[in-house]
């Protein structure tokens, strides 16, 4: 039964390594207004996501919203009455807020991306077969021989095997997210992550969940929702 107990600590133990192994998402640091720091908690938010990629966009706003009202947060996504990606003009996007009756609206953007290359050298071993290249300290067959021997003995001999070197691609995207006050768009909250790519099996909606849970777990603890 203790073997048991003891195997069962192990796995979970490997598993909880795994997980935050996988984790593709951290965070660098994040910011708190002190002027709005502890006075009342978020209650209505628009969620708006700022990417090129329409598809990332639509899916980062649907987690967000979903993982806000866990939350208890009345959310909506922005795309409902901002379907267009590109620049909005700034009447259209005060029009916007004021018929989704938020208070608040939290916008999050790529700011950066970098890629680094990674090249891991390769290797040579050596093995062999006996303590020498032939089968005794000369050849037996006489001189004209020799090139037969040698090439029929190093069957026997050393044998180099080579690993080619491996290279890999790292990207790093760099996003901030901000909460604004949707009457006077003040910022009371803002965080900046770093998310990386290629160090992880995770696929976009998994990376994507990953990067609301860090950010929804960032504004609890801080008081903001």
């Amino acid at each position: 039964m203790n073997a048991r107990r003891n195997l069962m600590l192990v796995l979970l133990a490997a598993a909880a390594v795994a997980g935050c192994a996988t984790e593709a998402t951290r965070l660098d640091a994040q910011w708190v207004n002190p002027q709005f720091a502890g006075q009342r908690a978020v209650r209505s938010l628009m969620v708006m996501g700022v990417s090129r990629d329409a598809s990332t966009r639509r899916l980062y706003e649907d987690r967000m919203v979903a993982s806000l009202g866990a939350a208890g947060v009345r959310a909506v996504q922005a795309y409902l009455t901002l379907p267009d990606d590109g620049p909005i003009p700034e009447d259209r996007l005060q029009r916007a807020v004021r018929a989704a009756d938020v208070s608040h609206v939290i916008v999050s953007r790529i700011i950066n991306v970098t890629q680094q290359v990674n090249v891991t050298p390769g290797t040579v071993t050596t093995t062999a077969w006996g303590p020498g290249p032939g089968w005794g300290p000369g050849s037996p067959w006489g001189p004209g021989w020799r090139g037969f021997h040698g090439h029929h003995s190093s069957m026997w001999g050393p044998t180099m095997i080579s690993t080619p070197p491996r290279i890999t691609t790292t990207q790093d995207v760099n996003a901030d997210t901000r909460l604004f006050d949707s009457l006077n768009a003040e910022v009371l909250w803002a965080a900046s992550t770093t998310t990386s790519l290629g160090t992880t099996s995770a696929t976009v909606p998994q990376i994507i969940d990953q990067f609301v849970g860090l950010i929804v777990a960032t504004l609890k603890r801080d008081g903001v929702i």
